[in-house]
């Protein structure tokens, strides 16, 4: 089992930077593919980005976010970061941490998932 509590949503204007943190129970944590979603109202939740077993390992990024967002994990703390630069008002969404046992950015394979946090960018 595993428990995900995300932290880090807020406004923020156009153009500025947000970092959300993601942390996890369970001392298997290591053993997870991580990753972020979003889901704006009247939306399909969407893939944003994730980062493979290690820390420091392999990351994959949805193309409207490449370049600006960077995924990072510390399985020593349990935790996986979203550091977002340069958002946009379409950036704006719950944001869910998510965990799975295989590398994916297919929503249905990630068994254990946040509870979400709200980030909204105004203009």
């Amino acid at each position: 089992q595993v428990q995900l509590v995300e932290s880090g949503g807020g406004l923020v204007q156009a153009g500025g930077s947000l970092r959300l943190s993601c942390a996890a129970s369970g001392r298997t944590f290591s053993s997870y593919v991580m990753g972020w979603f979003r889901q704006a109202p009247g939306k399909e939740r969407e893939f944003v980005a994730n980062i493979n077993w290690r820390s420091g390992g392999n990351t994959y990024y949805a193309d409207s976010v490449k370049g600006r967002f960077t995924i990072s994990r510390d399985n020593a703390k349990n935790t996986v970061y979203l550091q977002m630069n340069s958002l946009k008002p379409e950036d704006t969404a719950v944001y869910y941490c998510a965990a799975s046992q295989v590398l994916t950015t297919r929503p249905a394979a990630y068994n254990y998932w946040g509870q979400g946090t709200q980030v909204t960018v105004s203009s």
